[in-house]
Formats: C-alpha cells, structure tokens, sequence
C-alpha cells in the first residue's frame, strides 16, 4: 500500500477517535477498540516504509501483536525504538477484541487503550512520521 494510502487511513481513525471521546467513551468502545488498533498498525507500516525496512508491498496484520513471539517472528528484524513501539501494540491489541467484540467494558479499560495509543502516536512523532 502506498504511504498516502496509510496516511489516509490513520486519519479518518483518528477524526472517528475524536469523535468516539467527544460523544463518549463508554458509547464508544467498539470504535476505540478498532481504530487505536487501525491507526497503530498503519503507523508502524509508515515508519518502516520510510525507514526502508520493509517493501511497500508489505502488509504488518494487528494478530501478529497477539504475542510477542508471534511479532518477532514476523518481524525479525531490528528498528529504532523496536521494544517500545511493539510493547505499546502489544497492549492495544491485548484489547482489541474485547472492546470491539465483547460486553461493554469499564471506562477505565477504554482509557488505558486510549493512553496507550496516545503514546504510540506521540512517539512516531518523535520519530518523524507524520499525517498532516
């Protein structure tokens, strides 16, 4: 997928995740879940893409960040900040399905994904990959 295509994506993910805080998070959850998990994924492609790791006919899958063995298999090699970045997936996805497929969660829940994916955003930041 091209890069503007990504780009695309982890933007309507984040207006759809502005707008899942704004009309609340309890209301919510299915979007949040689906979207942090979305954007995350699509955020990590970019900063490989631009890093030259991997071709652009590569495609990273959120199950592949169901258990750390499975992303070391998958993704076997070494990138700037590779422990954070995969660790902060890791608990996205951790959660995914419960928010997107189970019974209403707590808030608290929600919120743990959403600062979870405010890190992972904030620290592509730092990295250098942008959106706008």
């Amino acid at each position: 997928m091209k890069i503007e295509d990504h780009l695309r994506n982890i933007n309507e993910s984040f207006e759809v995740i502005k707008e899942s805080i704004q009309r609340g998070i309890s209301e919510r959850q299915r979007s949040i879940g689906f979207h942090a998990s979305a954007a995350s994924i699509e955020m990590l492609e970019v900063f490989l893409h631009k890093e030259n790791l991997i071709n652009p006919g590569s495609m990273i899958k959120h199950d592949w960040f169901t258990s750390m063995r499975r992303v070391n298999e998958r993704l076997n090699f070494d990138f700037p900040n590779k422990n954070e970045i995969v660790n902060i997936i890791l608990s996205i996805e951790s959660k995914r399905n419960l928010l997107c497929y189970g019974k209403k969660q707590p808030e608290s829940i929600i919120s743990e994904v959403l600062n979870s994916f405010n890190k992972i955003k904030s620290l592509f930041e730092s990295l250098g990959v942008k959106w706008n």
